[in-house]
């Protein structure tokens, strides 16, 4: 049983509420849940044409994404990020003291071999137990 779990989400890929279900199940029964999207940092050249009120839409956007998969229960927090999502995830689970992550990964290609870049980068640099999800060819979400 594990007392906080950091859930990293992409979410453009399907992996949320089997990690909701899984961390439900693993938690303490005062344990926290929170769950991560990592926005990746927008190029220097793309900056100029960034507003800081598209900045805030997409945001929000990730934050009503994240909330649609925690559900109705009010057990997790959400927090979105920016960064690159493997090295940002890492330090965001050692920096709130995590003790597991629950990362979900994609069907690799040759160049992620067994596990994608942001699954492999986590378990490899985390300080806490990592539970990596397989995609589910039977999963929608």
């Amino acid at each position: 049983m594990y007392n906080k779990i950091v859930i990293p989400l992409a979410l453009d890929q399907g992996h949320g509420f089997r990690a909701m279900a899984l961390a439900r199940r693993l938690k303490t029964e005062n344990g926290k849940i929170i769950v991560a999207h990592v926005i990746d940092q927008i190029p220097g050249y793309a900056k100029y044409y960034m507003t800081p009120e598209n900045k805030q839409k997409i945001m929000q956007s990730a934050r009503d994404s994240i909330a649609e998969r925690i559900g109705s229960e009010k057990d997790a927090d959400a927090v979105v990020l920016t960064g690159q999502p493997g090295r940002t995830i890492t330090d965001y689970a050692n920096k709130m003291g995590a003790d597991c992550i629950i990362v979900g990964s994609h069907k690799p290609g040759l160049k992620d071999f067994f596990l994608g870049s942001t699954a492999a980068r986590i378990v490899r640099y985390a300080k806490c137990s990592v539970h990596v999800l397989r995609e589910d060819s039977h999963s929608v979400s």
